[in-house]
């Protein structure tokens, strides 16, 4: 049977508060959420993390800066350039990782891509909920998660940020801390991918195009496969198949 979750804090790249929830033993794996999300909704909620200590991996799942129980500063200077990048590299250093696996989804995909480019370097990567746009074309991802925030409470059913919306009231995330953060992502330029050396899977939910092209992302990275589940872009999370294809990928050679 899987052990409750622990929860502590580690210091962000600046000293900030960052939390970590830790689940199972064994082979650490990093697992980074998507925006307006959690580590407990992306991983714990829905027994993707279970799954995964289960197979003997230590799940490590940070909650973003701006993002479930972390930090969430108003000041700007909190955000520099791929904050989130400096904040994932703050905790592979505190933890004293050198051998371990990389997931991230949707904006943790993001981040785990950017880490990896930036100096980075787990056994394997998971890039879920992703596509190659959704690197690629971040401005435009950036300025419509913009809008949301801007017209939050006023967004009726039938327009497209109107999920997005509804996804960010259930989290009661900090909105200023997060515009700020948006604020902080650059996009990829598709020829920087060939930088990702490391054997990777690309994995989405066959309704889930939100993010772009995932066929096109595995094509640009050196040694990627890709992988398909049920479900759209924030459905697949809740899904078994998200935990099983991770263990299958991820289970050490």
């Amino acid at each position: 049977m899987t052990d409750l979750p622990t929860h502590e804090s580690f210091p962000g790249f600046d000293g900030a508060p960052l939390a970590l929830t830790r689940l199972g033993s064994g082979r650490p794996v990093v697992l980074l959420h998507g925006l307006f999300s959690s580590a407990h909704v992306n991983w714990v909620r829905y027994g993707t993390a279970a799954q995964l200590a289960d197979a003997g991996f230590a799940c490590l799942m940070p909650d973003a800066r701006a993002h479930g129980a972390s930090a969430a500063p108003h000041d700007p200077a909190a955000y520099p350039a791929d904050v989130l990048v400096h904040d994932v590299a703050a905790l592979v250093a505190h933890l004293r990782l050198d051998d371990f696996d990389l997931v991230g989804f949707s904006l943790g995909a993001r981040t785990a891509a950017r880490a990896v480019l930036g100096g980075l370097r787990p056994r394997r990567l998971v890039l879920a909920g992703m596509g190659l746009e959704g690197l690629a074309g971040w401005a435009a991802r950036q300025d419509f998660f913009r809008d949301v925030i801007d017209r939050y409470g006023t967004i009726r059913p039938g327009d497209a940020a109107y999920l997005p919306q509804q996804f960010l009231k259930s989290s009661g995330i900090d909105r200023v801390a997060v515009r700020h953060l948006l604020g902080t992502m650059a996009d990829t330029p598709p020829a920087a991918l060939a930088g990702i050396a490391m054997p990777a899977l690309v994995l989405c939910g066959d309704q889930d195009t939100d993010n772009g092209s995932p066929d096109r992302l595995a094509a640009a990275l050196p040694d990627a496969r890709r992988a398909t589940i049920p479900g759209t872009h924030m459905g697949c999370v809740t899904r078994p198949e998200l935990g099983a294809a991770l263990v299958a990928f991820l289970a050490p050679d």
